[in-house]
């Protein structure tokens, strides 16, 4: 008796397959909603943490922990239950001819599509708060499109981290109780927060949020900056009498009446520059180029876990 050989795609071609799958969910199974959620998110950073933002080294600051994080936050939840919320599905479909790497090759196109969609729409929330970006950009002629090519290499690598956490969860509640792990591990590790040293330090340069805050100090020119601490600090000092006179009130006088506060804010922050923050096309280069290492790394190894898919006992 003759028997039919079972002729399976290659790679390639079912990567369109797959695709096709993952643009369906962003339809049928309420996938968009990722995208009002990255406005609602974005405009709440944009009216608190922003208004300072490429004004003073205190606000670039606060503003590019706020950003990169929000960017973090929309790539996690992003891809964070897509694997595992259709496990069965993979494991079967993997025993029939699924090439696991096709199916994550899907993924991240159609990823990098939703990710490309937040930045977007982060760029017209921000400019819609009047958060005040410069007009020129360093990597291109807009600081608009620099910020916004910097929104997704973050949204891109941290949704990849999310696809990795979501290739090995068996379950969506085992995922979602490891992502504010995930969070507060890049929180921790960002070298923003605290003042690491050591081999602490040196776990920061394998975080997303470190080269995703540096990126965008950079692209904002943190270095240039005025620095506002310690003048706010000196008017609060300003009441304090030592024998009867009142020195810090008298040189703020001083300063404000000869003109010479742009100079003293100046003076501030150069004590404060930052080397990691350097306004320079190879340093931005640099940050793109790891955050873009991290998400091909991570894609890669949730290639691997789910190969082994058919042995996992948990489901």
């Amino acid at each position: 008796m003759r028997q039919n050989k079972v002729v399976y795609r290659g790679r390639i071609e079912q990567i369109p397959i797959y695709l096709g799958k993952c643009f369906r969910g962003l339809i049928y199974q309420d996938d968009w909603k990722v995208i009002p959620m990255a406005a609602v998110i974005s405009a709440l950073v944009a009216f608190v943490a922003c208004g300072n933002f490429c004004k003073t080294m205190e606000g670039t600051m606060y503003g590019a922990l706020a950003l990169t994080f929000v960017c973090i936050w929309n790539g996690l939840f992003n891809s964070v239950q897509v694997i595992c919320r259709e496990r069965d599905i993979v494991k079967r479909e993997h025993r029939a001819g699924m090439h696991i790497s096709s199916y994550i090759a899907a993924h991240m196109i159609y990823q990098a599509f939703i990710c490309a969609l937040q930045s977007a729409v982060m760029i017209e929330i921000c400019l819609l708060a009047k958060v005040p970006f410069p007009a020129n950009g360093l990597m291109t002629p807009w600081f608009t499109v620099d910020i916004a090519i910097a929104f997704f290499m973050i949204s891109y690598a941290s949704d990849m981290l999310g696809l990795l956490v979501s290739a090995f969860s068996r379950t969506t509640t085992t995922a979602m109780t490891v992502m504010p792990f995930m969070l507060i591990i890049q929180l921790l590790f960002s070298g923003f927060m605290f003042d690491l040293q050591g081999f602490a330090l040196k776990l920061t340069n394998l975080t997303i949020s470190r080269w995703g805050i540096n990126s965008l100090c950079s692209l904002s020119d943190y270095n240039s900056q005025p620095m506002v601490s310690l003048w706010n600090q000196l008017m609060k000092l300003q009441d304090v009498s030592v024998f009867g006179i009142k020195p810090v009130k008298e040189a703020a006088i001083y300063i404000s009446e000869n003109g010479l506060m742009d100079t003293f804010l100046q003076e501030s922050a150069k004590y404060n520059q930052n080397v990691n923050y350097v306004y320079s096309v190879d340093h931005i280069l640099k940050c793109w180029l790891i955050l873009l290492g991290f998400a091909l790394l991570f894609a890669a190894l949730a290639v691997v876990l789910l190969k082994g898919i058919d042995k996992d006992t948990r489901g």
